[in-house]
């Protein structure tokens, strides 16, 4: 098998080669790609390839198609909206993601986000450096709160999780029950959640339900005050409603990780000029120890693979 790996996995190099050793030794070719978003160049490196490996940039089906050997797409990321499934099932093209490599990493960010907001951190931040105090700037303690969760996966049952912990309510929207959902969460409407909840945290997957699923009319539904976390997809909000909403101060906050485009993002886009708002350029998913535990998945999504026994089937 040819094994070809489009971008890197943001590991050293030392645990690629562990990893991919076992491969080789077993008479597969693997090759790592500096990482080009041309379709043209990816369809030079992956020409020959068995198997594609990527992360989160996008793949697109005009790649799949030109890929005559293509059989399986290894994708060492959660969401897959970035792949041409269509594409990929009208070839016959296996598919596995890295489900749950993510999961404390971002949890914890989302915490962060929540904290840093309510305790105004990065204004008293600037203060501190100014010489001066924090005057006008005392915030808000996160128990008692009432935290939504949209989309209690994995992701969004830790952080309810958390959120509990720090002594808060946590309620739960999605699309259906299974019976076995935690009892420190209670499981509401999307229309109730919003009304009821000062910080909503959306940790849903991105697809046609739920693409701007914030926007002016359910941003109207949440309480005057609230504060919006985005660690799903960008799509997932209408950012120029969120924006008005901002600099209205009809919200009094938001914590976002990832927007309609990945970063290097243009110093235009309107949350990064909106009032009381928090950016980071999509790292919630990227700690060392994410990072370690989604290259090990991938590669044993290969193996399996491999063996017959498919893992973390998408498709």
């Amino acid at each position: 098998m040819n094994i070809v790996l489009l971008e890197s996995l943001g590991i050293p190099d030392s645990l690629l080669n562990e990893c991919a050793k076992p491969l080789i030794e077993a008479g597969h070719s693997f090759t790592a790609c500096q990482k080009s978003t041309d379709p043209t160049v990816q369809m030079e490196q992956a020409a020959k390839a068995d198997v594609i490996m990527i992360a989160n940039m996008p793949l697109s089906g005009q790649v799949i198609s030109a890929c005559e050997h293509l059989k399986f797409i290894d994708i060492a990321f959660t969401g897959v909206d970035h792949v041409d499934l269509e594409a990929a099932k009208a070839k016959g093209v296996k598919i596995s993601n890295a489900a749950g490599y993510s999961t404390e990493a971002v949890a914890e960010l989302t915490l962060c986000m929540m904290l840093s907001l309510l305790r105004n951190v990065p204004q008293v931040e600037a203060k501190c450096r100014e010489g001066k105090t924090k005057d006008g700037l005392v915030g808000c303690e996160l128990m008692g709160k009432t935290v939504g969760i949209i989309g209690a996966g994995a992701i969004g049952t830790r952080v309810g999780q958390l959120c509990n912990a720090f002594g808060c309510k946590v309620l739960g929207y999605k699309r259906s029950l299974k019976g076995n959902e935690p009892s420190f969460m209670e499981f509401v409407t999307l229309d109730e959640l919003l009304s009821r909840s000062d910080i909503v945290s959306l940790h849903c997957p991105l697809n046609e339900e739920s693409r701007h699923l914030i926007n002016e009319n359910t941003i109207a539904k949440m309480k005057k005050g609230a504060y919006l976390i985005n660690q799903a997809r960008g799509p997932v909000v209408d950012s120029q409603a969120l924006a008005k909403a901002l600099n209205e101060e009809y919200l009094s906050g938001a914590g976002i990780d990832v927007f309609e485009t990945e970063p290097p993002l243009d110093p235009s886009h309107p949350l990064l000029q909106s009032k009381n708002t928090l950016v980071t350029p999509h790292v919630a998913f990227a700690s060392a120890e994410s990072m370690e535990t989604r290259a090990r998945i991938v590669f044993d999504n290969i193996f399996k693979w491999m063996e017959g026994h498919q893992a973390n089937v998408i498709l």
